[in-house]
C-alpha cells in the first residue's frame, strides 16, 4: 500500500503546486492548471488500470496453464476501501477545482464523475450486487 501512499502524496504536491501556481499567474491561467494537473491524475490513474490488467491477464494465464475453470476475484477489502479513500482524497481537489473554474454546473460534473467511477468500481468488483439477468450457468 505504500506505492498508493506515494503516488497520493505526488498528486497532493502536484494540487499544492498548481494552486500556488494560480495564485501567483492569475485566473487567466485556470483552465491550462486545471488541465495540467488533471492529466497528472489521469497519468495517476491510467498507470493503476494498467497495473491491474497486467496482474489479471496474469491470472487468467495461470489458470489457463494450471487447467482452473475461473480466477477468484483478487479484490480484498483492503482494496475496495483503498479506493473509496483515494477517491474521498481526490474529491476535495476535484471539488474545489470544478467549482472554482466551472461554478456549480463543474462542480455537478465533478461529482458526477465521482460518482460515476464508484459505481463502475463496484460493479467490476461485485456484478452480482444488483441481481443477475438470466440463467446462473455458463453458456
Amino acid at each position: 500500500m505504500s506505492g498508493m501512499d506515494a503516488g497520493e502524496t505526488e498528486l497532493k504536491k502536484e494540487l499544492d503546486a498548481t494552486l500556488r501556481a494560480r495564485r501567483e499567474l492569475g485566473e487567466e491561467y485556470d483552465s491550462a492548471l486545471v488541465e495540467s494537473f488533471l492529466e497528472k491524475v489521469d497519468q495517476r490513474i491510467d498507470s493503476t488500470v494498467d497495473r491491474r490488467v497486467r496482474r489479471h491477464l496474469g491470472e487468467q494465464q495461470l489458470v489457463v496453464a494450471r487447467g482452473s475453470q475461473r480466477p477468484r476475484p483478487t479484490d480484498s477489502w483492503g482494496e475496495r476501501f483503498g479506493f473509496g479513500v483515494v477517491s474521498l482524497v481526490l474529491a476535495i481537489p476535484l471539488s474545489a477545482i470544478g467549482g472554482g473554474v466551472g461554478h456549480l454546473p463543474g462542480l455537478i460534473t465533478t461529482w458526477l464523475g465521482i460518482v460515476g467511477v464508484n459505481v463502475a468500481q463496484v460493479l467490476r468488483t461485485q456484478p452480482g450486487l444488483f441481481g443477475r439477468r438470466g440463467s446462473s450457468r455458463d453458456d
